[in-house]
């Protein structure tokens, strides 16, 4: 976790360069991704989906990676890895990604990307790698021997930025040290062999983190997430069932009530509204009168999306050709790239 000082200082930046996005679009490439681990929920929507149309709509270069090699990161196993591909590309479809506008692609179709690693892991050393917060957090969680692959997350994290020359990632504060690790990769690489690649930047995210309907981070293994391939049926019954408290009268409180708190901030972030102002208005209504409100405002908002889903899932021809298309263009692009740094190198024979 960067400190203070640091955290102030990428802020920032962070927005100055949105002030600069909207009148110099084109001086600006972004990458960011998601692992296939599972299906996408509202918190990916509302802390990084609904950002990346933004700016891909800015004519912004935008390009997002299906990180299917970081699965095994932590995990033994890659069944269903297909599924979830797929089901990722379509709600990326639905939530209103333009694969005309975006390049979409997954790490184990694009060989000179992955090449990268050679050259970039001669550039951190193994402390740099094992201080790293996120290296440190999903060992933890996991329960995961530390593997190679996991310890060299942040190399990887840096292939995926360079070879695409991106130089904008959208994160969150506890993503800064990624960002930070990149950095120090393309520096010493422009120090030793010749300038090659950009300053990256971290597009600090103000969106407040969505939590679960419990409460806790919302997850698909904490069965509190509203997946966004649900429709208005799966919803209403997940929300019906989420855990409140005998206390009648609504009032918005995270720290003593964060049942009752993350269905209010369900409600607010999909009606633009203060939570807050929400619960007074429920008060002593109760429990059911916030959770049939909570309903309508998730059904109200994800109608279209739903919609656009549905008709995407009955063309699965047209899904793995957006991929297939996206992952020659990734291939284009990394192989270009390679061929600097071996340039660069010295490496050309």
């Amino acid at each position: 976790m960067p400190n203070e000082k640091s955290y102030e200082k990428a802020l920032e930046t962070s927005n100055a360069i949105q002030q600069d996005l909207a009148v110099h679009p084109q001086s600006y490439t972004m990458l960011t991704g998601d692992r296939p681990t599972g299906r996408l929920h509202l918190g990916h929507y509302f802390g990084t989906l609904k950002e990346r149309v933004r700016l891909q709509n800015m004519g912004i270069s935008t390009n997002i990676v299906i990180a299917d090699y970081q699965v095994i990161t932590d995990r033994d196993t890659t069944e269903h890895i297909a599924d979830n591909v797929y089901n990722m590309v379509i709600d990326y479809l639905a939530c209103g990604i333009d694969p005309d506008k975006t390049m979409i692609f997954t790490h184990s179709a694009i060989p000179a990307e992955n090449q990268l690693m050679l050259p970039f892991l001669s550039l951190l050393t193994e402390a740099e790698m094992e201080r790293n917060p996120t290296v440190k957090a999903e060992q933890e969680a996991s329960g995961h021997a530390l593997t190679g692959l996991l310890l060299t997350y942040p190399v990887h994290q840096a292939c995926d930025i360079l070879f695409c020359k991106g130089n904008i990632v959208p994160v969150g504060r506890d993503q800064l040290p990624h960002i930070e690790a990149t950095n120090k990769i393309a520096h010493r690489f422009n120090a030793r062999y010749g300038n090659v690649f950009p300053e990256v930047n971290g597009l600090l995210t103000s969106m407040p983190l969505l939590p679960g309907l419990d409460g806790r981070k919302m997850s698909k293994s904490y069965g509190n997430a509203i997946s966004l391939c649900m429709d208005e049926q799966q919803t209403a019954k997940l929300i019906k069932k989420s855990k409140t408290d005998s206390e009648r009268m609504i009032t918005f409180d995270p720290e003593a009530r964060p049942g009752v708190s993350a269905l209010l901030t369900t409600a607010g972030i999909c009606l633009n509204r203060d939570p807050q102002e929400i619960a007074e208005e429920i008060g002593n209504a109760g429990s059911g009168a916030l959770k049939s409100l909570v309903i309508d405002a998730v059904n109200s908002y994800f109608e279209p999306i739903r919609a656009k889903r549905r008709e995407l899932e009955q063309d699965m021809s047209y899904i793995k050709d957006v991929l297939h298309q996206g992952n020659a263009r990734a291939c284009a692009k990394a192989e270009q790239t390679l061929a600097e740094v071996r340039e660069a190198m010295g490496m050309v024979y």
